[in-house]
């Protein structure tokens, strides 16, 4: 199995698509992604064959339409994600990260609980 690089942003767009989706075409894929961007149909497939390449995702070709589906789990990308953010932007501080997060959105009254259920994980460690 190929090595599983870290994707870009666009990657990452892409990659949201299929993990909602589980899997789907270069059309199904670019159709969503053109609501946002303006992106040709090629650049789409271009960017779908890379990630192939890369091993963000594998292509089913068995069928006529190649279907795509993500080899990168979503919570690995998030943890990828969330490393790389707190080590150049905040400094190496999780605490600096989830302060600013907790300030500027507000956390309903469910994601409350979960945070507090994680804190009390945290100190009973």
């Amino acid at each position: 199995m190929p090595k599983v690089n870290k994707p870009t942003e666009s990657e990452l767009e892409i990659l949201s698509i299929l993990w909602e989706k589980e899997n789907a075409t270069v059309k199904e894929v670019h159709e969503l992604v053109h609501k946002t961007k303006e992106v040709g149909y090629t650049t789409t497939l271009k960017l779908m064959q890379i990630m192939n390449e890369k091993g963000l995702v594998t292509r089913n070709v068995s069928a006529k339409k190649h279907i795509y589906t993500a080899v990168l789990q979503k919570e690995k990308a998030q943890h990828q994600m969330v490393h790389k953010i707190i080590q150049t932007v905040f400094g190496g501080s999780s605490t600096q990260l989830i302060l600013q997060t907790l300030e500027k959105n507000t956390p309903s009254k469910k994601e409350l609980v979960a945070i507090k259920l994680m804190v009390e994980k945290l100190q009973a460690k």
